[in-house]
């Protein structure tokens, strides 16, 4: 072996005990990595644990919530049907004072004559004027005679369906009444329940922020411990990347070792197939190949 290859051993025997020393320092790293790793599940379980007791009450919050909810709907519900009923009540009234008025100066214009009066009489000017010949004048008059009884015959027809209406108004208006009345008992009996529920609710609360402000100061230690593996596993990619160049420097460097013994050996094989071959003795089929490639032949 000649200096070149003593040095070069002697480098590839210092990488290799680089190597061992980083796997060392790797082998460190990692433990510590693995300690502050299990100091982190550590705070990660109690604050799971906690977060699903705060999920439990969370939902617990949330059903009685709703649950008050829809009892202050129903309570906002029952005040607009009460105020409804009372706004339609009060508007009923008015409209009957205005019927009652309405009637009273229909009946001041009522005609004298009855109703079925009237209309025998325009049937009587609408026969004559279909069955005798008249004048044009004539039975213009007839025509302006007639069209002034229809006016009559409708002031009889409209005081009726005003009175009809006025008696519908009245019961209209006592049911309203009444309705009104039961819509506020029940919506007295709600508000009280919605009530109780809410401070039920707010009890709950109270238990759950308590629950959230540990969980959150769990989490926040756990962000920490995390925070202090980052540069350990930053200098563990280092190393690992270090020993991979050396790895693959020794690679090298065993391939071209290789190589050049092989062609060492080659260069060898080739001299004694050319020596045997001048003597004339017989070669092996790696020596005829040998310088076969070269070009030569036994009988060369």
């Amino acid at each position: 072996m000649d200096e070149a290859e003593e040095e070069e051993q002697m480098l590839r025997q210092q990488k290799a005990q680089k190597i061992k020393e980083l796997n060392q320092k790797l082998s460190a790293l990692k433990e510590q990595k693995s300690k502050l790793n299990a100091e982190a599940r550590v705070y990660v379980e109690k604050r799971d644990e906690l977060n699903e007791q705060f999920k439990i009450l969370r939902a617990e919050i949330l059903e009685l919530k709703n649950e008050r909810d829809k009892l202050n709907e129903k309570v906002s519900e029952l005040k607009q049907q009460r105020n409804k009923i009372k706004t339609e009540a009060h508007e009923k009234i008015e409209e009957l004072k205005k019927l009652r008025q309405e009637i009273e100066a229909l009946t001041n214009k009522k005609p004298s004559k009855s109703l079925q009066t009237l209309k025998k009489e325009v049937e009587k000017i609408e026969w004559r004027i279909q069955t005798t010949s008249l004048s044009l004048q004539k039975e213009k008059e007839l025509v302006e005679q007639a069209r002034k009884l229809e006016t009559q015959i409708n002031i009889h027809k409209k005081v009726d369906q005003l009175n009809q209406k006025r008696l519908e108004l009245q019961a209209e208006i006592k049911a309203l009444e009444a309705r009104a009345k039961l819509y506020h008992e029940k919506l007295t009996e709600t508000a009280q329940k919605s009530q109780e529920i809410h401070k039920d609710m707010l009890k709950k609360i109270d238990e759950a922020k308590k629950v959230k402000m540990e969980a959150d100061s769990l989490h926040q230690l756990y962000i920490q411990t995390k925070e202090k593996t980052r540069p350990l596993q930053e200098e563990i990619a280092e190393i690992l990347n270090q020993i991979k160049q050396l790895k693959e420097e020794i690679r090298r460097e065993e391939e071209r070792d290789k190589k050049e013994s092989e062609e060492a050996l080659h260069e060898k094989l080739e001299n004694q197939a050319r020596e045997k071959l001048k003597r004339g003795e017989k070669l092996t089929w790696e020596e005829f190949q040998i310088l076969a490639e070269k070009g030569m032949t036994a009988q060369g």
